[in-house]
């Protein structure tokens, strides 16, 4: 059996994170971890923080009260956790899922996700991080990390889950294009479900082959593959194109270009996820 890491935190995708994790639960069908991961510096480092913040006259005794502080506001947060795991079981379980693993661990959060994925197939995360509130068109840093080291799938749970009934397939030909219609055409994720591939380009007898082996490949697998080519940039035609369609899922490859290239002239990954307001299942 296969296994979901359903990564949650405080923020309010947590519930979303849930919702996605069951859906996907239920049709691999897959055991869920779910994670959650407080991050918090030493004692010692924070307060040699609080030093160069107050400066050298400072009492030790009010270093001695900034650290007590702190480490009521980890046990806080411990707590907090714990609270935060037990309502994602009753989510979860409400939905049907049981076989659950909880994981509460401290450190960093990138790296405890990237080493408990070695052990799971499928990856859950939220669209933004703890500071969602603060930042709605920007995708947290942590997140943008786990999306462009991960090996494994990773599915983006956006605000709100809505029901799925159309997969849409953003496909370019690349590699990582290749392998989400590998997964289209082979993972019971995907059973039942309307499928579409779109590529956003020119129209030429090149992109309709392309397409046209890709409407194959999927009918070789006794799955139906809608195709369409649509014109302008990737970007808005991709967005537009899920914001006016209901019950819909974009899956898409990851990070296609060099990290140096991404960092030059952006990422269609990253706009796309900023930009989608639907799940999104990313292949690497």
């Amino acid at each position: 059996m296969s296994k979901i890491l359903a990564c949650i935190d405080t923020s309010p995708y947590a519930n979303s994170v849930c919702d996605l994790t069951a859906w996907a639960a239920t049709r691999l069908p897959s055991s869920v971890e779910v994670l959650h991961v407080i991050q918090r510096k030493s004692a010692v480092q924070e307060r040699r923080d609080h030093t160069g913040a107050i400066g050298l006259g400072v009492k030790s005794g009010l270093l001695e009260e900034l650290t007590r502080i702190e480490e009521a506001q980890g046990k806080l947060a411990i707590e907090a956790g714990h609270m935060l795991l037990d309502a994602a079981v009753e989510r979860l379980r409400a939905s049907g899922i049981h076989d659950l693993t909880l994981m509460h661990r401290h450190g960093g959060i990138v790296e405890t996700i990237l080493e408990r994925e070695e052990v799971c197939d499928l990856l859950v995360m939220g669209n933004r991080g703890a500071s969602a509130e603060f930042a709605i068109a920007h995708l947290g840093s942590k997140i943008e990390r786990v999306v462009r080291t991960s090996k494994k799938p990773i599915l983006i749970a956006p605000s709100k889950v809505g029901d799925v009934k159309k997969v849409i397939l953003a496909y370019d030909g690349g590699t990582s294009a290749k392998r989400a219609l590998d997964l289209m055409a082979s993972s019971p994720l995907f059973e039942n479900l309307e499928l579409h591939a779109v590529f956003v380009g020119e129209d030429n007898e090149r992109h309709r082959v392309m397409l046209a082996n890709a409407h194959q490949h999927i009918s070789e697998s006794g799955r139906s593959l809608t195709t369409s080519i649509l014109h302008g940039s990737p970007e808005p035609v991709i967005a537009e194109l899920m914001d006016s369609t209901d019950d819909t899922m974009l899956i898409m490859g990851a990070y296609g270009h060099s990290p140096l290239r991404n960092l030059i002239v952006g990422s269609t990954t990253t706009s796309l996820i900023r930009m989608v307001t639907k799940s999104i299942l990313l292949i690497r």
